[in-house]
């Protein structure tokens, strides 16, 4: 079974500042339709301007997942931590017993274009931690590099529940597969281009929740940048 999630179908805002785009229900948006999936809960895609960002705001009993298509973010909190993410790093953040951070954009003139994703972790309470690694690109070239995982295996982040998460980069007309136990899920994210997935078009920020379903074949109709979540 496949529910597809169109680009055009999210909830959006354009506050000036800041465009963005709600895979899920997220502040005043809210659609019963979708809530969430799995433990996959928040699913945004921003554009923040130059100059501009997200001021110290906090949170508390979420794992939180960053990463930068174009331009630069720069991340500081309350553990201390003060970076800039660029393209080709994954961040990670465990927001545990709570946490305040801000999120800038440092620079004068380019906008930055991230997606910022939030997992229910596997229970509350946790200790907050934070970690940010660039992954080689050539190693995501027509395949699927883990950069997130609860075992943390492969050199991936860890995170605080049952999920991995990949990243692809795909020629036009490469193909990949990606096999699902049975009882696990998948959530299939276009970063950018346009593929199949098992037969079924998507494009650039379409999503895809997938259940029941035991082989994921997607092949890229155009160049393409994917993201997928598997997930209990």
């Amino acid at each position: 079974m496949m529910e597809i999630r169109k680009a055009s179908d999210r909830g959006a805002a354009d506050h000036g500042w800041l465009r963005t785009f709600h895979t899920f229900s997220f502040g005043s948006y809210h659609d019963r339709n979708h809530m969430s999936f799995r433990s996959l809960r928040v699913m945004n895609e921003d554009w923040v301007a130059p100059g501009q960002g997200f001021g110290t705001h906090p949170h508390r009993d979420m794992e939180i997942v960053t990463y930068v298509l174009e331009g630069a973010l720069e991340h500081r909190d309350s553990m201390g931590n003060g970076e800039v993410l660029k393209p080709g790093e994954f961040q990670r953040m465990t927001a545990g017993t709570g946490i305040t951070h801000s999120e800038f954009n440092p620079s004068d003139s380019e906008p930055v274009h991230l997606y910022q994703i939030w997992l229910l972790p596997e229970r509350k309470g946790l200790e907050p931690s934070y970690e940010q690694k660039r992954f080689p690109e050539e190693e995501r070239h027509n395949r699927w590099q883990r950069v997130a995982s609860r075992d943390a295996a492969d050199g991936a982040l860890r995170i605080h529940q049952d999920a991995q998460i990949y990243l692809a980069e795909l020629d036009a007309g490469q193909r990949l597969s990606h096999s699902l136990e049975a009882g696990r899920h998948a959530w299939l994210q276009v970063l950018r281009g346009a593929v199949t997935l098992n037969g079924q078009p998507l494009a650039t920020s379409d999503g895809a929740a997938i259940s029941d379903e035991s082989e994921l074949a997607i092949e890229a109709t155009e160049p393409a940048e994917l993201m997928l979540f598997d997930l209990s």
